[in-house]
């Protein structure tokens, strides 16, 4: 009879930290509005018949700008979670470690969820955000105008990550978050964009943050490095 081995599963010890972050470059969002959404939706369901020619209405650049926006429930504006997240998950590959551990391993806290999809968002805790209206370029290679919300540099917001300590360091995710602000970006044309170099969107920096935290959460405090 095969002998079977006893196999010990550890808690997960997961810890909490803050950070705040400046943007070093303009910030650019792009959320799936609920327009394209729900025309997308009428396509489908029309099926076949969808195939005659429509006519197409005016373009409303405000309203398309307004669209993109993250709004909660509470009314701020905030930036997807998940992209901060993903960001995380990419640096990986710049020292070696395994992205399908980090995956599992590194999280983000939401501060709030979009009002019409349940996003869950990062507040952005300064800046305004103004209109623009930049061309891009479709999958078919038309060139289209798009109008989005740009934040310019400055803008600042905080940052909840959740880790695990079997995994990562406190040091290790302030070392991996740095890296995102200068070689990952977040939003729209970030040095780690899928379909081209990006525009040096979305960089950013860590700055302190000195209040305290609770007995869940860690506060970690960095060290200038304006000169490294």
């Amino acid at each position: 009879m095969k002998k079977q081995s006893r196999v010990s599963i550890t808690a997960p010890r997961i810890e909490t930290v803050h950070f705040t972050i400046r943007g070093t470059a303009p910030l650019v969002l792009n959320k799936f509005s609920a327009k394209a959404q729900n025309e997308i939706q009428e396509t489908q369901e029309a099926g076949s018949t969808a195939k005659g020619k429509k006519k197409r209405p005016a373009k409303d650049f405000n309203a398309a700008y307004e669209n993109a926006r993250h709004i909660s429930t509470e009314g701020w504006d905030g930036a997807a979670a998940s992209g901060f997240r993903c960001a995380f998950v990419s640096a990986c590959r710049l020292v070696g470690f395994a992205m399908t551990l980090a995956k599992l391993s590194i999280f983000i806290k939401a501060d709030g969820y979009g009002v019409d999809d349940g996003t869950p968002l990062v507040r952005i805790t300064k800046g305004t955000p103004h209109r623009v209206i930049h061309p891009v370029r479709n999958q078919s290679g038309v060139i289209d105008l798009r109008a989005r919300p740009m934040w310019d540099p400055g803008w600042e917001l905080e940052l909840k990550v959740q880790f695990d300590r079997d995994q990562f360091t406190q040091s290790d995710v302030a070392n991996l978050l740095n890296r995102v602000g200068k070689q990952v970006g977040i939003g729209e044309g970030r040095h780690d964009s899928r379909d081209s170099c990006g525009m040096g969107w979305g960089l950013f920096e860590i700055i302190n943050k000195p209040d305290s935290a609770d007995d869940s959460e860690t506060l970690l405090e960095l060290p200038n490095t304006d000169n490294q």
